[in-house]
């Protein structure tokens, strides 16, 4: 396999890049990881921030929390105004949500690398199997993060069937029901 062709996380110098395709990409990847900055600084500080910065094509883009109108009110006006009840209550309740959606978002981060892992171990227990199922996996040559990995599975899958199995049983006897009375229906009327 040949060299890596990227520069990687290697620092980059900093000079003007050349060419336009090349700005627009370095802005791209630049942006986002500002906006993902002042997120976290808003997640672990609870700070007010507001982020404009305008594309080498002259096209703004703004990140804001809580609103880019409060941000730029507090700014322009050095006073800060006493909030009223409502503006409060509502800072409160964004302040809150955005809390929850970030939570929510590092578990699905969390359970994304876990699923991850799951898969690698599942490739690597599959590798040369002949299509054999992983759970034909031969125990003796696994390790114990990776019997306990089985394990979870097997009970998953154990779940899931015994869940497949209570709904189609469930569905066969409510339609036996609804034939029944279609029968019992059909003989009254005539």
């Amino acid at each position: 396999m040949a060299g890596k062709s990227t520069r990687g996380r290697r620092p980059i110098q900093m000079r003007l890049i050349e060419g336009e395709g090349h700005k627009l990409i370095t802005f791209s990847k630049r942006r986002s990881g500002i906006y993902k900055k002042a997120s976290e600084l808003v997640t672990l500080c609870g700070s007010e921030v507001g982020v404009t910065i305008f594309s080498p094509t002259g096209k703004p883009y703004s990140f804001a929390h809580p609103s880019i109108d409060l941000i730029g009110n507090r700014f322009l006006n050095q006073n800060h105004p006493q909030n009223d009840g409502v503006d409060t209550v509502v800072e409160s309740y964004r302040r809150l949500r955005i809390n929850e959606l970030n939570q929510q978002q590092d578990e699905l981060v969390d359970q994304v690398k876990s699923d991850k892992a799951r898969e690698k171990m599942l490739k690597r227990v599959t590798e040369g199997r002949d299509g054999q199922g992983w759970w034909e996996a031969p125990i003796e040559e696994l390790n114990l993060e990776e019997l306990k990995q089985l394990k979870s599975q097997m009970l998953e899958l154990q779940r899931n069937l015994w869940s497949s199995i209570n709904q189609m049983s469930q569905g066969a006897t409510s339609n036996q029901g609804e034939s029944s009375n279609r029968r019992n229906n059909t003989s009254g009327q005539a």
